[in-house]
């Protein structure tokens, strides 16, 4: 499903500027406004004008690949207390007023929505993606430096879960997971309810669930995520331009990076997601 015209796609480039002035900011703040009603006004519509891409140089490389401080960014904000699961999580200040929006429409419905985790730039996936590679941390119970010598079948058992610094959508603070960390959680009771209520009521705010189930119309990517959710009126040209510029030998800087290429990181799993979140 495509869901904007090059109207739309241009407006909403100019949220996503390197380093925003004030009056940046507020010009910004009114397209996305007026980016976020047209989302909403078409989100039933049976057909879409496919976006019209062309490079946008305010959208860096640095930040399609986690590497800045969004605590220093003024783009991003703090995770409000009454809907964060921890302190110190942030978001795109866009992404943020639409969960708010949604959770709160949820709660008249008795659903309860609170965030796990958000934004995570390199550094932060770096510290994940390496604690799995030399075993510090385990997965499925094992130590992966021990049981699984071959970098790039260790590399794919950690990318069935974690992403590779540099390749993470949770770079770019459109993304954030959702109540709980598995999808047994959400095939029955509370957690059932809450994951028919998204799949029937986040497209409204503008939500879509990128990791959907592996199949045919997705063979590649992460395994399902019912928790992950993507806010696309931002996430949608950032996705745009991973596919003109992000290329397998710029995702580096870390332990394991030289798997990326034989796994074709960019086009398997940056890009291997849900048709509708396109």
């Amino acid at each position: 499903m495509r869901y904007y015209c090059l109207l739309l796609v241009l407006s909403i480039f100019s949220a996503c500027q390197s380093v925003p002035t004030e009056s940046e900011n507020a010009s910004t703040g009114m397209a996305l406004a007026n980016v976020s009603d047209s989302f909403q006004k078409n989100a039933t519509s049976e057909e879409r004008t496919p976006p019209v891409v062309a490079f946008d140089s305010t959208i860096t490389d640095a930040y399609l690949m986690g590497q800045f401080d969004p605590s220093k960014d003024k783009r991003f904000v703090k995770v409000a207390a009454k809907y964060a699961k921890r302190d110190g999580l942030l978001l795109r200040k866009e992404t943020h007023e639409a969960f708010v929006e949604m959770a709160e429409a949820a709660a008249q419905e008795g659903i309860q929505f609170y965030i796990l985790s958000a934004t995570r730039n390199f550094s932060r996936q770096k510290g994940i993606w390496e604690a799995k590679w030399s075993g510090t941390r385990k997965v499925d119970g094992q130590d992966l430096s021990k049981t699984i010598p071959d970098p790039t079948q260790r590399a794919q058992k950690i990318l069935q879960w974690s992403s590779m610094p540099g390749s993470s959508r949770h770079h770019w603070g459109t993304d954030l997971d959702i109540n709980a960390f598995n999808n047994e959680y959400f095939e029955k009771g509370k957690g059932l309810a809450e994951y028919n209520w998204l799949v029937e009521n986040a497209a409204r705010f503008g939500f879509c669930q990128p990791y959907s189930p592996k199949g045919a119309e997705r063979p590649h990517g992460y395994n399902e995520e019912k928790w992950h959710w993507s806010y696309l009126p931002l996430s949608l040209p950032l996705t745009q331009q991973v596919k003109l510029r992000l290329q397998n030998k710029m995702i580096k800087g870390f332990k394991g990076a030289e798997s990326a290429d034989l796994i074709n990181i960019v086009d398997h799993y940056v890009l291997g997601i849900n048709e509708e979140c396109k």
